[in-house]
């Protein structure tokens, strides 16, 4: 082979190598510029929050997001036993529902939050009974509830929360189920409630199926639930 054939092997040669790695590196520099390269490649706590109109994978997974987002919107007012047209009952016995004060916005600890709850008052040892159906997920005793009780709706969404109990009914226990008007306990005045006013602390908690009783919680407000007719 002569000077000027391996002259012209070696510029075709460079040509082509040239050629295929600018084809390469363009194709590796449109990959990591992608979304999902780039969610991948950043930090977690920079990576952007799902959008709220992304398509899900199935139907059945929409269906289930808006659920989740349902419940934990604010802005919903109604519990599983409303909007199926079952009543709750007020879950002090002997009490007219036209008794009944709305104390769910007032302020509490000198302004520093909502009470987000009613009191229903009543003589120290009046029956609690159940508002609703469900399931009694914790019996609990802390320094603000005093005696207290979370019962799980059936479809797992729906927390009642019974406060400042002066004692459970003689055998309830935790995982107990539990029907609309069962006895739970009777009005007290144990954790921070004053001596002079036995009430019973009631507030219904939106939660998720998966949700603990312990976990944060959408407060819904009992007063229009137990006086609507």
């Amino acid at each position: 082979m002569n000077l000027v054939d391996r002259i012209l092997t070696i510029i075709v040669t460079a040509t082509i190598t040239s050629a295929v790695w600018i084809v390469a590196g363009g194709s590796l520099i449109e990959n990591a510029s992608s979304v999902s390269q780039r969610d991948q490649t950043r930090p977690a706590e920079a990576a952007p929050s799902p959008s709220p109109t992304a398509q899900a994978g199935s139907d059945a997974e929409d269906e289930g997001a808006t659920a989740e987002t349902a419940a934990l919107d604010s802005s919903v007012t109604s519990v599983p036993d409303a909007r199926s047209g079952r009543e709750l009952v007020v879950p002090v016995l002997n009490v007219r529902r036209s008794e009944l004060t709305d104390t769910f916005s007032d302020s509490r600890a000198d302004g520093s939050r909502l009470h987000e709850a009613i009191d229903i008052m009543a003589p120290r040892g009046t029956s609690v009974v159940a508002a609703g159906p469900g399931e009694i997920e914790k019996l609990f005793e802390s320094d603000a509830g005093g005696l207290t009780i979370y019962v799980r709706s059936p479809d797992r969404r729906t927390i009642h929360y019974y406060a400042h109990l002066d004692e459970y009914a003689p055998g309830l226990k935790e995982g107990q189920r539990v029907r609309r008007g069962q006895r739970l306990g009777t009005v007290g005045s144990s954790g921070n409630a004053s001596e002079d006013a036995p009430h019973l602390h009631f507030a219904i908690l939106q939660t998720t199926e998966e949700a603990a009783w312990w976990e944060p919680a959408n407060a819904v407000n009992p007063y229009p639930l137990l006086t609507s007719r």
